[in-house]
């Protein structure tokens, strides 16, 4: 059953040197990093033996530098993949052991230090943890960086072929895209990031984005019933727009940023109702098999030089100081990746709702996905 009450979630904006870089300090959630943090140790070892067994998001790292990283130290990365932050909860409750270190997002990690499913390592005694643009440090979902170290940021918006698609320069909104009936549309399978968007169109506000007022996920349900995508997923949609097979696709800034290196033909819109801010992050599991060589990679990647070409393959930008003048310049002056201060405004971090509203999302995305 429904229930008719609305709970708010919160969020800050940080405009620094140009550049968005927003402290996700919002959300709803009952987590917090109150477990004592171990004291750092006097010398933090930096090179070891073995593997460390790394969980992340489908072509989000560049294997030369899992290939660095070993040559560096002497421990083998074993790279294993997921495709939404859902996926790798799930892999994880059924008792899933083997992983050394987890790419969860920002409000999944929220959920996961709640279910105490995340080690609290005190990240920012490490001696990279220095590194950590202050903008990133008091984060909601980790105050003072107890549990994990910032990987990428980004936004989620809409991707369009200008060539391909004449009515690219007509759509400047979700609900232009979701009552447009546009053929070759492809859209990513993540129930917050489609919902959330669905609730904007249909006039909720971002602060509302956690609401459990039936009445708002009717009508994100009413207005995605006519929204038809071809495809339905995460992963191949880069290759798919490049190659002109989609024309439209709801995408992650960076991945469109990878798209137009290759197709200059493909922009990134910012929907007018708003879009969700995100960002991703190292965590190291409890029962996480080799812990020093998880502490050891957290702290190599947090190295500007190694964030920076991580930036460079993923097309995201980072939360590590010193890795801007290391980053390619096509990257940093993308407006896909560097926000446009026109647009700085309609970003509003991903919602971390309570556990009412995320099952109204999966409710309203199950339809959906059932109607195609």
């Amino acid at each position: 059953m429904f229930v008719k009450t609305k709970r708010k979630a919160s969020y800050a904006a940080i405009l620094a040197a140009g550049a968005l870089l927003l402290s996700a300090c919002g959300g709803e959630t009952t987590a917090s990093s109150t477990e004592s943090a171990p004291a750092a140790t006097s010398e933090f070892p930096t090179t070891g033996s073995g593997v460390v067994n790394l969980y992340n998001w489908t072509d989000y790292i560049d294997p030369a530098i899992l290939e660095k990283f070993t040559a560096e130290t002497g421990i083998e990365v074993i790279l294993d993949v997921f495709d939404s932050n859902e996926t790798l909860l799930a892999k994880l409750q059924s008792g899933a052991t083997g992983y050394d270190v987890i790419m969860p997002s920002d409000y999944m990690v929220a959920q996961m230090i709640e279910l105490g499913m995340l080690q609290n390592v005190d990240v920012a005694s490490f001696p990279n943890g220095k590194n950590i643009a202050p903008e990133f440090m008091d984060v909601y979902f980790d105050p003072g960086r107890a549990y994990t170290a910032p990987y990428m940021y980004g936004s989620t918006g809409i991707a369009c072929n200008t060539k391909l698609e004449p009515e690219c320069e007509n759509i400047k909104s979700w609900s232009d895209l979701f009552t447009g009936n546009f053929a070759n549309v492809n859209a990513l399978k993540d129930q917050v990031e489609i919902v959330s968007a669905a609730l904007r169109a249909t006039g909720t506000a971002a602060e509302d984005l956690c609401t459990t007022d039936t009445a708002n996920y009717i009508a994100a349900e009413e207005i995605l019933s006519g929204f038809k995508p071809a495809v339905i997923d995460n992963d191949g949609g880069n290759v798919r727009m490049i190659t002109g097979q989609a024309t439209i696709r709801t995408s992650w800034n960076g991945d469109t940023h990878r798209m137009k290196m290759e197709n200059p033909d493909i922009i990134f819109i910012y929907p007018s109702e708003g879009l969700n801010f995100w960002s991703d992050h190292m965590a190291i599991p409890v029962g996480a098999p080799n812990l020093d060589n998880a502490k050891i990679f957290m702290n190599w990647m947090m190295d500007p030089a190694n964030m920076a070409a991580a930036s460079n393959f993923s097309g995201y930008n980072n939360a590590i100081t010193g890795t801007s003048d290391l980053m390619d310049d096509e990257l940093k002056s993308d407006p896909a990746v560097i926000v446009p201060a026109e647009f700085t405004s309609l970003l509003s971090t991903v919602p971390n709702c309570g556990e009412e509203a995320r099952e109204l999302y999966t409710q309203v995305f199950t339809t959906w996905l059932d109607s195609q």
